[in-house]
């Protein structure tokens, strides 16, 4: 077969994966609550003929479907996400990209019989906090994958090797006891001003990080009347580095930093890691070249990251960790505009938003087929991943 042959069958399916993208916007799920945005998927990848488990590596809103047409060859996973962000729905344009992988595979499958390996579509819950693909590296789903891939949306630039930092959440508590503020402040213990001193003293620790760090936080709980000496007080942190061993050693800081708020204050302290820290991503540049021939087939421009720009976390980087791996975006805005915003909501809408994803299911669906058809790419991608960083 031909990549012009699956390009025309996302074309063909065009309308109906809109649908789909606007179901899941219309309809936006915290993490590990996907189950609409799930279960959508699900039946339509049924209904195509593909060998679907649903609910796997004890997530409820996880899926793992297998075309049944397995033959010698690699194996190519296509990811997709279906979390939403609180308050401001598709802010990250997740229903784009569980669309595109749709798009993409449920094209691939009407000419899987002509091409080698095993397809599999993966729905991975919790991107925005909780981790599903760790769990699924945990249940060992990515163990025979020779390459995975997935597109996220950007604002306007077409970027293809784009890092990510390492990020670990941690909760800070204090306990301390209660007494009147005013009468005998004296006979209290103020839990709150051991979260006010954390936070004060990461905001020193913050201008000798690197550069490429980054520490912050909210206070969660600060006490319940002014009259009370609060005895519980809590914040919650995100710490991140481009090197997972730089991320761990900064949480070392933090937690230093408060059991020195203890001792100050007086106040009992317990320090948790939240959830499952996500690693530092490991870039493709291999497979992701094979991307970017393939947007330029499209007529799609490719743009170099800003070195000045900031990065984000992604649990993508555990998954880059484990397999040969491409997390490249597209533009889904004409103009400007900030992610995790509801100015990103509404271009993850957008008509130039949709056919934007379209474009990026067509790019996974030719990559896939790169994979399948080109052992030398297949090698040159496993020796880079095997070298590391």
């Amino acid at each position: 077969m031909n990549k012009d042959e699956v390009c025309s069958a996302i074309d063909e399916m065009k309308e109906k994966l809109f649908s789909v993208s606007k179901e899941i916007w219309e309809n936006p799920e915290l993490n590990f609550k996907e189950f609409k945005a799930s279960k959508l998927l699900s039946d339509l990848l049924i209904e195509a003929g593909f060998d679907v488990e649903y609910g796997i590596a004890s997530l409820e809103t996880a899926i793992r479907a297998v075309h049944p047409e397995v033959n010698d060859g690699p194996t190519v996973a296509i990811l997709a996400e279906y979390d939403a962000l609180p308050e401001m729905g598709h802010g990250c344009g997740h229903n784009l990209i569980a669309t595109a992988a749709l798009g993409a595979s449920l094209a691939l499958s009407q000419f899987k019989k002509d091409l080698p390996g095993k397809l599999i579509f993966m729905g991975t819950p919790a991107e925005e906090g909780g981790g599903g693909k760790i769990y699924m590296i945990r249940h060992g789903l990515f163990e025979d994958v020779d390459a995975v891939m997935m597109f996220h949306p950007s604002a306007t630039k077409n970027i293809v090797h784009r890092g990510g930092l390492a990020i670990t959440e941690v909760k800070i508590e204090f306990k301390g006891k209660t007494a009147h503020a005013s009468a005998e402040p004296e006979k209290g213990i103020n839990a709150l001003d051991g979260v006010i001193q954390t936070y004060n003293g990461i905001s020193a620790l913050r201008q000798h990080i690197s550069s490429d760090a980054r520490i912050h936080g909210v206070i969660t709980h600060g006490g319940v009347k002014p009259n009370i000496v609060p005895d519980y007080a809590s914040a919650s942190f995100y710490i991140r580095a481009l090197k997972d061993a730089y991320c761990n050693e900064l949480v070392k800081k933090v937690e230093d930093i408060a059991k020195g708020a203890a001792l100050i204050t007086g106040a009992e302290m317990t320090f948790q890691i939240v959830g499952n820290p996500y690693q530092s991503r490991n870039l493709n540049f291999i497979l992701g070249g094979a991307w970017a021939e393939n947007l330029e087939l499209l007529g799609l421009p490719t743009h170099e990251p800003n070195p000045r720009a900031g990065l984000g976390s992604s649990d993508i980087g555990n998954v880059s960790r484990q397999v040969p791996t491409i997390h490249p975006y597209i533009g889904i805005s004409e103009k400007e505009i900030n992610g995790h915003s509801r100015d990103f909501a509404k271009a993850a809408i957008s008509d130039y938003g949709q056919n934007q994803m379209i474009f990026a299911a067509k790019a996974l669906a030719m990559t896939a087929i790169d994979v399948f058809t080109n052992p030398e790419l297949v090698s040159k991608m496993r020796e880079e991943f095997e070298k590391g960083e």
